[in-house]
Parts: structure tokens; C-alpha cells; sequence
């Protein structure tokens, strides 16, 4: 690729990856309701999920689901419970440890470990990633430059890295909004309510996902 074409490439992946889309609003959710290691144990999860996407792309895997109504709609609709079901999780444990020492020991036992197992599942099971890399990543492909499946894996890595560090970012903002709000544990309540209805919203939003009729 040349340098205008990596230059347009990492503007419009730059842009992609700061929109608020389902993988930065999960994480921030994550982070408003365990913390600033739950939030970037999720976020090193859904790079990892994004991976997945990346691999299955390059082999043709996505194409083949992206094309086939009854895949996607499967897909869709286990992303879509997955999500819900986080959400009512969330939401029904919003009351539990509350002060900020249960907090940070529940987070180095269970919390963190959990959220980037949840993380790869939710990115992993979102047809909605899978249309992206679809529908943006083959713009930048040259077959003249060489075999395609090289081309797509490189570029999905560093889409899926520009995602990852804009996570990152987004669970430290999280994570000082929250730690205001520690100290007032009615506050940390709701925004842990508040995530949970943003997950669950999330996997609801999935379900109106459409196939993409170009692909």
C-alpha cells in the first residue's frame, strides 16, 4: 500500500474505532460496573474476539456466514442473548460489594478474568464486526500487490489495535467516573444498574442487526 492509501486507511480505521459501537460502549459498561481492571481485561477480550473476526475473514469464514440469512441470524441471536444475559447479571448484582476494598479484591479474584472471557464471546459473536471487516478492510486490498489473505490479516490487526487502545482510553475516562462515585455508594448502585441496562440494550440493538444485502 502506498502512502496515501495507508494515510486514508488509518483516518477512516481512526474514525471507526472512536465511534461509540456496541465492542466501546460494552467496555465502558464493564468498567462503570467492576472497575478499571475489569474494563481493560474486557477490553483486551473484545480485541481478542476481534481476532477472531480478522482470521475468519481471511479464510473466507465470514463471507460464507455473511451470505447465508440462517447463519447470521444464529449468530445474531446468540450475541444478542449473551449480552442480555450479561446485562440482567449486571443489573441484579449492582448491589454487591459495594465498598471499595470488596471491590478491588473481588476484581483480582474472579472480576477481571471473567470480563476478557466475556469480552472475546461478545465481540466474537457479533455479525456486526463480521460485516465490517467485510465491507471496509477489502477497499485496501490490492490483489496486484500480492496474495489478498496477507493483505486483510495486516490490516485487520491494525484495525483491531486502534480499537484496542481507543478501549483503553475510554476504561480510564470510565474508571475516574467511577472512583468519584465510590465513595457514595447509592451513585456507584446506579451506574451499575445503569451499565447493566446499557449491556442488555446493547444485545437487544443486535437483534435488529440486518444482513448486509451487498455482501
Amino acid at each position: 500500500m502506498d502512502a496515501a492509501n495507508l494515510a486514508l486507511f488509518l483516518a477512516a480505521a481512526l474514525a471507526i474505532a472512536i465511534s461509540p459501537g456496541p465492542g466501546l460502549l460494552y467496555v465502558a459498561a464493564r468498567t462503570l460496573a467492576g472497575g478499571r481492571t475489569e474494563g481493560l481485561a474486557s477490553s483486551f477480550g473484545t480485541g481478542l474476539g476481534g481476532l477472531f473476526h480478522v482470521a475468519a475473514g481471511a479464510i473466507g469464514v465470514s463471507a460464507l456466514v455473511l451470505a447465508s440469512a440462517e447463519a447470521f441470524t444464529v449468530l445474531k441471536i446468540a450475541g444478542a442473548a449473551y449480552l442480555v444475559w450479561l446485562g440482567f447479571k449486571s443489573f441484579r448484582e449492582s448491589g454487591m460489594a459495594i465498598d471499595p476494598k470488596a471491590i478491588d479484591h473481588k476484581i483480582r479474584a474472579t472480576g477481571a478474568a471473567r470480563a476478557f472471557r466475556e469480552g472475546i464471546v461478545v465481540e466474537a459473536l457479533n455479525p456486526k464486526t463480521a460485516a465490517f471487516f467485510l465491507a471496509f478492510l477489502p477497499q485496501f486490498v490490492d490483489p496486484a500487490a500480492g496474495p489478498v489473505w496477507p493483505q486483510f490479516v495486516v490490516l485487520g490487526l491494525i484495525s483491531v489495535a486502534l480499537n484496542t487502545a481507543v478501549d483503553i482510553v475510554v476504561t480510564f475516562l470510565a474508571a475516574r467516573a467511577r472512583a468519584a462515585a465510590v465513595s457514595r455508594p447509592g451513585l456507584l448502585r446506579r451506574l451499575r444498574q445503569g451499565a447493566g441496562v446499557a449491556i442488555a440494550s446493547l444485545g437487544l440493538a443486535l437483534v435488529f442487526a440486518r444482513r448486509p444485502a451487498a455482501l
